[in-house]
C-alpha cells in the first residue's frame, strides 16, 4: 500500500476536490483524466464529496479507498452527519480505518431535495461530527468555513463562533469559494480574534461557464464581483470567458498567498486545465510523472 499523508498543514499546501462520478465508466475516465493530470501537481490531498443526505455514500467510499489503496494520493473523505445515525457513522467510519484512509472534512450537509430520500439523523450540526472523530482520535479533521457566512446563519457573530467551537477540536478549515480576497483576511482576523489560530485553506473555483459559476455562487451566498461579471458580459466565446477566468482566479490566488494563506484549495468540477493553468502562472513546479 503507498505511503500517505495525515494532512496537518504545516506549510503552503495544494489540494482539489473531485465529486464522485455516476458510474465506473466516469471514475475511470476521471482517475485516467483530471485525477491524473493534477497528481502531477503533487497535491498534498484530494477530496472527495459527499451527496445530500449521504446520495453518494457507496460511491464516494469507493473512489476515496481506491485512491488509498491504488495511489500515493492522499485521500480526504467528506462525511455529512444530516440524514445519519450513529450507528451509520461507525459504520462508514470503521471502513475508511480498515482501508488506512487518515482525512475527513467534517460537514453539516443540506437535506435530500426529495423528500422521499429523507433519512433518520442522530445529528443536528457538524460540531456534533466533530466531536465525534476527535473523540476518535483516529483522523485528522477538517471542517469547511464561509468567508462571506454561511448562508443559514442568523449574524456573522453567530457564524464566527460556531466556526471557532468547531475549530478548537478540527485540525483546519477549508473554505467555501469566493472571489474576493479581503473575505479571506477578514475570516482570518475574526478567527484570530476568538483566539483561533488554525489553518484556513480558500476555496478557489476558477469561473469556466458564465452561468454555471454564478448559479452556484447565488446557492453558496457568495457575492459575484461587479467587475468579472462586467468583463465576461462583454464575450460569448467560451474559450475567452475561460481566459478570463483563469486571469481573475490566478490573481486571486496570488493575493490569498500574498496574504499568509497556508495553500490553496481547487474546485475542479472533475475538470483539470484550468488549474493546472493557474498553477503554471503562479510559478509552481509541476513533478515529472504521476501515479
Amino acid at each position: 500500500m503507498p505511503d500517505q499523508k495525515t494532512h496537518k498543514p504545516t506549510k503552503k499546501s495544494l489540494s482539489f476536490e473531485f465529486f464522485p462520478p455516476r458510474d465506473l465508466e466516469g471514475q475511470d475516465k476521471l482517475l485516467t483524466g483530471a485525477a491524473h493530470r493534477l497528481a502531477n501537481l503533487n497535491p498534498d490531498f484530494v477530496s472527495v464529496t459527499y451527496g445530500a443526505g449521504g446520495s453518494t455514500r457507496e460511491r464516494t467510499r469507493d473512489l476515496v479507498t481506491w485512491m488509498r489503496r491504488e495511489t500515493t494520493i492522499s485521500p480526504m473523505a467528506h462525511l455529512t452527519c444530516v440524514g445519519h445515525t450513529r450507528g451509520d457513522i461507525e459504520e462508514i467510519l470503521q471502513a475508511y480505518v480498515d482501508a488506512g484512509v487518515e482525512n475527513i472534512l467534517a460537514l453539516g450537509g443540506d437535506p435530500p431535495t426529495d423528500p422521499a430520500d429523507v433519512r433518520p439523523s442522530d445529528y443536528r450540526f457538524a460540531s456534533d461530527l466533530v466531536h465525534e472523530l476527535q473523540a476518535a482520535g483516529k483522523f485528522s479533521i477538517g471542517v469547511a468555513a464561509h468567508p462571506e457566512v454561511h448562508p443559514r446563519s442568523s449574524s456573522r457573530t453567530e457564524d464566527r463562533e460556531f466556526l471557532a467551537q468547531k475549530l478548537r477540536l478540527a485540525d483546519f478549515a477549508i473554505t467555501q469559494f469566493f472571489f474576493d480576497a479581503e473575505h479571506y483576511v477578514r475570516l482570518v482576523e475574526e478567527l484570530a480574534a476568538l483566539g483561533i489560530n488554525k489553518p484556513i485553506i480558500p476555496g478557489i473555483m476558477p469561473v469556466t461557464n458564465k452561468s454555471q459559476v454564478q448559479r452556484m455562487a447565488e446557492m453558496s451566498g457568495a457575492a459575484f464581483p461587479q467587475d468579472l461579471a462586467e468583463r465576461l458580459a462583454k464575450v460569448e466565446d467560451p474559450e475567452d470567458v475561460r481566459r478570463i477566468g483563469v486571469e481573475a482566479a490566478t490573481e486571486l490566488c496570488a493575493q490569498l498567498l500574498d496574504a499568509g494563506a497556508p495553500g490553496l484549495h481547487f474546485y475542479t468540477l472533475n475538470r483539470s486545465s484550468a488549474t493546472r493553468e493557474i498553477y503554471a502562472n503562479l510559478g509552481l513546479p509541476v513533478v515529472s510523472s504521476a501515479t
